[in-house]
């Protein structure tokens, strides 16, 4: 179905509707190769309509997902190895998304996936401060490893920053803590824990700023972020 060219401008993202009108007029739009005039109409499925002689095409909707990725999945789009990958889990929402930061491929849980630029880089980058809580199963001595994981810590070469550590129950063999960090360097906590001369036994996110794992979701499987959600993520 065709359109006014000034709504398929503001469609693409390009400018407002009031705003298209000026670049018509000033020459700056063109369908299929002819100067657009104002209350023209095309269709992106059957015309090419260029701004300054960049084609254009409708804007993309944001999509925000919440993953709870199981053990065995890397946390990539396609693997050269053939493993399986996050993006296997999600395909069905018909949009291409990516992984928000990492989770190894023997870690579990939250894991956003968005098609949101600039929302991934306010997640990720670490000057933004935003938390991310692991659970983590481990064997060792906690008690004094608890002291280490609450200070700077040098590991080949990477400094990774004082965590905030909570124990949440002890057995015999295995303790189960709480770690959060807001850095989320390549197999981070994994690292720290080894530094601690911990070992971990299992590992799952549950939080990432304020949005926690949903836990309904069982493994393997993901559902789109409500209003409310995705409006304090990308305030």
């Amino acid at each position: 179905m065709k359109e006014r060219l000034q709504k398929l401008l503001s469609q693409s993202g390009i400018c407002s509707r009031r705003k298209a009108e000026e670049y018509i007029q000033s020459g700056r739009v063109m369908v299929n190769g002819v100067m657009a005039q104002l209350g023209d109409k095309a269709s992106f499925e059957e015309d090419t309509v260029t701004v300054d002689g960049k084609p254009i095409a409708p804007e993309e909707k944001k999509l925000y997902i919440m993953l709870n990725k199981p053990k065995g999945f890397v946390t990539t789009m396609s693997d050269e190895k053939g493993r399986k990958t996050v993006w296997d889990l999600v395909k069905e929402c018909q949009v291409r998304v990516w992984p928000v930061g990492r989770l190894d491929l023997n870690s579990e849980g939250l894991l956003i996936m968005t098609n949101d630029g600039d929302l991934t880089q306010r997640l990720i980058h670490p000057s933004h401060m935003i938390e991310k809580e692991y659970v983590t199963w481990v064997s060792g001595n906690v008690e004094k490893a608890v002291p280490i994981l609450q200070t700077k810590i040098v590991d080949a070469g990477e400094v990774f920053l004082p965590a905030k550590v909570k124990v949440i129950r002890q057995f015999e063999h295995v303790s189960v803590i709480s770690i959060t960090i807001h850095e989320g360097k390549k197999h981070q906590v994994r690292r720290m824990c080894a530094h601690a001369a911990l070992t971990v036994k299992r590992l799952i996110r549950v939080r990432e700023g304020f949005l926690h794992l949903d836990k309904q979701l069982k493994k393997g499987e993901w559902r789109h972020l409500n209003e409310s959600e995705i409006a304090q993520l990308t305030k």
